[in-house]
């Protein structure tokens, strides 16, 4: 299963009922598309059917590729069963397939063998595949021998496909009708005429509506359907890299009231997430207690599977940030260009999908607020925690100060206290699993607001030496070589310190006879703030959202989230370790470069909003600067793609400035002669002793062989 709870949609729907539409915004926001064409091409004089082609066309992005499968029937069952995991398919249409399968040029066939291996394809599946075909099982029987064939051999590939595939919708009108699963998928809406607001299905009884969204009828007993990134719904801004970062863009979310019954409870109704803030507007401090209950915003959850070990999520495309860093070496830079901070450009190239990624405008800082109880915390001054929380709601502090300097929204997340690690868990099971789905919703509610970049913040006491535990308890590392030294008033406080190593060993050496599973290592020593992150990176890794780590709390989720999904480390990028040892560490198992040395200490997160500017400033340069020779000349002309000393030349162009024509070569005495006859003017001598033997070659660009996201 993929990602958004499926690997493969199936989507019929009638003539003009908009099902290529619907199906085209499944997989719009996918960064590559292979449109496999089925339908043959139009015949000459049919006007009609050539225009209905261009329309197809004419919808497609540029950035999709388009394959024709009309040659050979089988051609399409091998195509979708080499797919690769990081690919997606459109598949339109099922109904140009089967006329193709009934052409006369490919009988005599066994055409229920052929639709089996189809669907067989289908169901095997790596990559995500949306197919379209037309529901033609609802019209009376053809009158013609032709026209009951083509019906037959339709309906029968229809529904083997649809077995074959995790969901299936029905198109009416340009509604979209899930008809299976039983517990629905994210419901994308189709782009509606201007001013029309697509809605989604009724939730449960006595279940919360999520802000925005209106009411639809729908059938009796069916599941919510939770509006996606992928639909166009009136949250969604309209252009995602700048409106989730103006000011007011992003709209609050209702806080839960008072008396909320307990979050791991069966019955509980969805409630809502923190509000989300911006910081140049302070507004009253508005705590959430609220931040495990159920909910159905989890596609995962909503399609009958849990979040567990072993799941399979998208990886960044690391072709395209290969090509991002090689591309680099192009560029009308001077001197040696990015040196290691080509890293980043590499990193967003792959979570964009373009050898040209954009700085990221649209960015949102999670605030994790929750402490931790005995030994954990010690040196930590009472509420102090509770107060930096509430400067940042209040639009003051450091955090709030750089994300406003940024432009970020920011969002506080309250958690609840954990458990002294050293005398029992830090949480139980119903927890963990509560708040790793409330962590993924909040992935979720930042993806669905076009937000574009994730910056993960905590501002716990005791959060440090929890940290330390997970990391003993996945990484083997000893707590003292982890833990940071506890600064209190601008003093080192030893004691504080000691106090942290012995609690964390004696929860080590408590739950030395549990298991090492993720879920259990949260339980027992994380407690809710890492859940909640770990949570955070799962979700954003699903919905393709690059996070920014800065801290022990983010590494350490980094760490466990690798248990659950190996992908999602990748989606990670750590700006600077702060001088943290714990990061250090984590970001050495995780294979997390650190991109600079400043050794910033200004809070976990806030050192990465810190680099922000500097990392947008990088993505400006990769995707504006022109290539290198397509600038301005001395003469104030503008090269047109000719090299000085490459053998090429423009007509009349006296390159030398000595009157000779360019195309012309000379040695230094004036002799005619080619490359191979002329001589250096300089060469460098070879070193004596140890070290280089040559110089020549070109120097090697840190970061472009063997580059991988992550």
């Amino acid at each position: 299963m993929s990602v958004d709870g499926w690997n493969t949609v199936l989507v019929l729907g009638g003539i003009r009922s908009g099902k290529s539409e619907f199906a085209e915004s499944l997989v719009a926001e996918a960064a590559t598309v292979r449109y496999l064409a089925t339908a043959p091409g139009a015949e000459p004089g049919d006007a009609e059917w050539a225009a209905r082609i261009e329309a197809h066309r004419n919808r497609r992005p540029e950035t999709w590729t388009v394959e024709e499968t009309t040659d050979e029937p089988r051609r399409l069952a091998d195509v979708i069963a080499s797919a690769q995991p990081h690919e997606t398919l459109l598949v339109d249409d099922l109904g140009g397939w089967v006329t193709v399968l009934l052409d006369p040029a490919h009988q005599p066939a066994d055409d229920t063998a052929t639709i089996a291996e189809l669907a067989a394809a289908v169901r095997d599946c790596a990559a995500r595949v949306v197919l379209v075909s037309p529901e033609v099982g609802l019209s009376l029987v053809p009158t013609t021998p032709l026209g009951r064939a083509f019906t037959d051999a339709l309906g029968a590939a229809n529904r083997a496909v649809a077995d074959a595939c995790d969901a299936v919708a029905l198109v009416v009108a340009g509604q979209p009708c899930w008809l299976k699963p039983g517990a629905p998928l994210p419901a994308t809406s189709l782009p509606a005429t201007p001013g029309v607001v697509p809605a989604a299905e009724t939730p449960p009884a006595g279940a919360a509506r999520p802000a925005g969204v209106p009411a639809q009828p729908g059938p009796a007993g069916a599941d919510p359907l939770v509006t996606p990134a992928d639909a166009d719904a009136p949250a969604a801004p309209a252009d995602p890299d700048q409106s989730a970062s103006a000011a007011g863009s992003v709209t609050p979310l209702a806080t839960p009231s008072a008396g909320t019954p307990p979050p791991w409870a069966a019955a509980t109704p969805e409630t809502a997430l923190p509000d989300v803030l911006t910081p140049t507007a302070p507004p009253a401090p508005q705590p959430s207690t609220a931040w495990a209950a159920p909910t159905m915003a989890l596609p995962v959850v909503a399609t009958g599977l849990v979040i567990q070990s072993g799941m399979e999520l998208p990886m960044p495309d690391e072709y395209a940030g290969q090509q991002a860093v090689e591309r680099l070496a192009t560029l009308d830079m001077p001197g040696a260009g990015l040196g290691v901070l080509e890293r980043a450009v590499g990193f967003a190239g792959a979570t964009q999908g373009t050898p040209t990624p954009r700085p990221w405008g649209a960015v949102r800082v999670l605030l994790l607020h929750g402490d931790h109880e005995g030994g954990a915390s010690a040196g930590s001054a009472p509420g102090e925690s509770a107060r930096r929380a509430a400067q940042a709601r209040a639009g003051i502090g450091v955090l709030a100060r750089l994300a406003a300097e940024s432009g970020a929204t920011l969002q506080v997340v309250d958690a609840p206290t954990a458990a002294p690690i050293e005398a029992g868990p830090a949480l139980t099971a119903e927890q963990v699993e509560s708040a790793l789905r409330y962590g993924w919703r909040l992935a979720e509610e930042a993806a669905e607001t076009g937000v574009r970049l994730l910056v993960l913040a905590a501002c716990g006491a005791g959060t440090e030496a929890a940290a330390a535990a997970v990391l003993a308890a996945t990484a083997g590392a000893e707590p003292p070589a982890v833990l940071a030294r506890v600064v209190v008033d601008g003093a080192i406080d030893d004691t504080a310190w000691m106090i942290r190593c012995a609690a964390v060993r004696d929860a080590l050496h408590r739950a030395r006879g549990s298991s090492r599973d993720a879920k259990a290592v949260l339980a027992e020593f994380g407690g809710g703030d890492l859940t909640v992150a770990t949570g955070i990176l799962l979700g954003a890794t699903a919905r393709r959202i690059p996070v920014l780590l800065d801290g022990p709390v983010g590494v350490a989720a980094g760490l466990v989230s690798r248990d659950l999904a190996g992908q999602a480390r990748h989606w990670c990028l750590l700006p600077d370790h702060g001088g943290h040892p714990a990061v250090r560490l984590a970001a050495d198992v995780l294979g997390l470069s650190p991109l600079t040395d400043l050794r910033l200490d200004l809070g976990e997160g806030a050192n990465a909003l810190a680099a922000l500017p500097l990392l947008r400033s990088l993505l400006t340069l990769a995707a504006t600067l022109p290539p290198r020779g397509d600038g301005v000349r001395p003469d104030g002309h503008h090269d047109d793609g000719g090299h000085d000393g490459d053998g090429g030349h423009h007509d009349g162009d006296d390159r030398d400035g000595d009157g000779r024509d360019g195309d012309d070569r000379h040695d230094d005495a004036g002799r005619p002669g080619g490359p191979e006859d002329a001589e250096p003017d300089f060469a460098e001598p070879e070193p004596a002793g140890p070290g280089p033997t040559t110089n020549g070659g070109q120097p090697s660009r840190p970061g472009v062989a063997g580059w991988h996201a992550g």
